[in-house]
This record gives structure tokens, C-alpha cells and sequence, in this order.
């Protein structure tokens, strides 16, 4: 089975506090909103404390047009990508030697926050040493399901060609998506929750020598995957992208939504490989937001101590989009023991659901 070998972050400079975000959303909105006290609750009811942007606060504070704020996806998604590939394969929390990025042979590049063409792991692959033959698949908008997506579509890569060692680069500079001029709750919302975020994995087939990349602690290895999209949900989350750029969308309903599809979408996912929810030993979950993850322990009747690394992914660094999950997912390698498994799960637009089962192997 291919395995997860290891994985690395890349954190922007710029760490915002809730509460200055909370001071500038009050600015902003507070002509458009009679009761702006009362929805700035949200900002303290999110569970987040700090954030990470590509840009300090004051520069939200001026108009921008879409190419400026593209023109600065492009240079940072770039920057940020080199660092996490490093970190990924130099991170001796996993790896006891470095792996050389001339050894992958396939790159997923996983983003909905900016465009480019050339693709983002085009420009990188101008700046560290890859083989130019290393396959190169870009995916585009599936929001914050994309780590686990681009997780699942790795993995299916590894069976077809077990021999090989990719990596899974999610990039997602949300902050640079913010429209000032939109003062719709749905923006609001979206203010108080989104980040920049970029990480990276590495995956192998199950014919890689793990003892030549001297991995140093039991790893997860990805036994299965299913991918879900749920009929006539389209408007629940996304982008509707305007002339200016690109202004989020974002239902209240996702809660309700999660709460009455996911656990018949998880059971039957589980028993098809004879697991059971009690069987679950980390529940490895994107924290879209704080109702997202009570909704998820209500859902599936897990005890919430599960959800503990999730919240505090959140409570540090916000929704990163596709990158967040990596997040979750260092956290939880870093403690994993040897035959425990592991649900990892993250929704986005479509409406869409992703799921990997992993089991902790030597």
C-alpha cells in the first residue's frame, strides 16, 4: 500500500491576532451592518486565535485590483512552495537523511486561491533541482477538500506506478482572495475564518525501499479512498468570480449538511473494509470552522478529545483551505503508533466530501 512518508509546512511571516482582525472587520463593515457588534461575535465564537497572511494588515486596507493581488499569489505561492517542499523532504522529524528532489517523480500542486500559467510547480521547479521529467498535475478549485483530494488522487498514483515518490504541494494564499468592497455576510464570515497556509507531502509506492529513505518512526499507510459529491449543493460553497475577482460563497447550511450526510457516508465507507467508527484511533478532519467540528462529533458520535488537534490546527492558524488538513495530519504523524488507524476527512465545493482510511506501519 503506498504510505505517507512525511510532511512539511511553510508558514507566511505576517501573524495577525483575531482581535486586530476584529478592529478592521468593525471598520469595514460596520456602515453596511446596524447590529456589527453582534456578528463580530462570530470572530470570538470561531475558536481561532491567531492567523498567518502573505501581507500585513494595513494592506487590505486599500483597494487592489485583481492582477495586484494575483501578481502577489504568484510570488509568494512561490516562495512559500520551495520552503515546504524543503521542509517536507529535509524534516527529520520523519526522515533521518534528506531525500533529493531529482528522487520525485510527480508533483500534485493543489490550489483555489490565484491563478497561474505556468503552473505554480512550474515556476518552482525553476528554482530547486527536479528532474525535468518529473510529471507535473496541477488541480484547481476543490477548495478546502483539495489536501485530501490531492492526497487520495497520490495514492491512486502510487498503485498505478508503486515504484514511485510524490508529493502533494497545496498552496492556498486565501487572504489575497479579500474583497474590500463586499459587504455581504457571507464575506464576513469569510474574513473571520480564512488564512494562508502551504504544505507538503510526501507519498510512495508500496515497492519504494523504505529502509533507503531511512524513515524514522512508524508512518500511515493509505488503505483506501472515496471521493463523494453530493447532488444539488452547488451553491453551498465556491467562488463567484466577478471582474474584480473572486468573492467566496459561503452557506450557513454546511453544518446542517454535515450533520445529516456524513455519517452514512463514513459508515459505509468504514464497513466496506470492516471498520468501525470505535475502531478509529485519530480522526484526521479539516476544521473548516468551529460549527464544522461540532457538527462532525455530533454527526458521527465521536468523543470530541478526537477533534483536539483539529481545534488547535484552527485555533493557531485558521482555514487554510486544502492546506490545513497537512497540518492536522503532521501533527497527528508525529504521535501515531504502529497499528493504529486513522480517518482523515475534509469537505468542500461541490458540495464534496474526501476520505482516506490509514493504518500506522514500521
Amino acid at each position: 500500500m503506498p504510505s505517507i512518508v512525511s510532511v512539511g509546512e511553510a508558514i507566511p511571516v505576517h501573524k495577525i491576532v483575531q482581535d486586530d482582525v476584529i478592529d478592521f472587520a468593525r471598520d469595514l463593515f460596520s456602515e453596511s451592518f446596524q447590529n456589527i457588534d453582534r456578528l463580530l461575535r462570530v470572530f470570538k465564537n470561531g475558536h481561532i486565535e491567531k492567523r498567518h497572511f502573505v501581507k500585513g494588515i494595513d494592506w487590505f486596507k486599500t483597494d487592489k485590483t485583481f492582477k495586484e493581488r494575483n501578481d502577489a499569489y504568484i510570488e509568494s505561492a512561490v516562495e512559500l512552495g520551495v520552503r515546504a517542499i524543503e521542509n517536507c523532504l529535509h524534516n527529520r522529524m520523519f526522515l533521518e537523511s534528506d531525500l533529493a528532489t531529482l528522487e520525485i517523480d510527480a508533483i500534485f500542486c493543489i490550489s483555489s486561491s490565484g491563478i497561474a500559467t505556468p503552473s505554480i510547480e512550474a515556476r518552482i521547479m525553476n528554482h530547486l533541482p527536479f528532474s525535468s521529467h518529473t510529471k507535473r498535475i496541477p488541480i484547481w478549485g476543490l477548495g478546502c477538500a483539495g489536501g485530501a483530494a490531492g492526497l487520495s488522487r497520490a495514492y491512486e498514483y502510487c498503485l498505478a506506478f508503486p515504484k514511485a515518490k510524490v508529493l502533494v504541494l497545496t498552496i492556498e494564499l486565501c487572504s489575497l482572495t479579500f474583497q474590500r468592497n463586499d459587504h455581504s455576510k457571507s464575506n464576513l464570515i469569510g474574513t473571520s475564518l480564512f488564512a494562508d497556509g502551504v504544505a507538503c507531502a510526501l507519498i510512495i509506492g508500496e515497492e519504494v525501499d523504505k529502509e533507503s529513505l531511512q524513515v524514522a518512526r512508524p508512518i500511515p499507510a493509505i488503505i483506501a479512498t472515496q471521493s463523494t459529491l453530493f447532488p444539488s449543493t452547488l451553491d453551498v460553497m465556491g467562488w463567484e468570480v466577478k471582474n474584480d475577482g473572486l468573492y467566496v460563497v459561503f452557506s450557513k447550511d454546511i453544518p446542517a449538511i454535515i450533520e445529516s450526510s456524513l455519517k452514512p457516508n463514513v459508515n459505509s465507507f468504514l464497513n466496506e473494509h470492516q471498520i468501525a467508527i470505535k475502531d478509529l484511533h485519530h480522526f484526521i478532519a479539516h476544521p473548516g470552522g468551529k460549527k464544522v467540528i461540532d457538527a462532525y462529533v455530533q454527526s458521527l458520535e465521536i468523543n470530541s478529545e478526537m477533534t483536539t488537534i483539529p481545534l488547535n490546527v484552527l485555533k493557531q492558524f485558521g482555514n487554510m483551505s486544502s492546506s490545513t488538513i497537512l497540518y492536522v495530519l503532521k501533527q497527528f504523524m508525529e504521535k501515531g503508533k504502529e497499528g493504529e488507524y486513522g480517518l482523515a476527512t475534509a469537505l468542500g465545493p461541490g458540495f464534496s466530501s474526501e476520505l482516506l482510511l490509514l493504518r500506522w506501519e514500521k
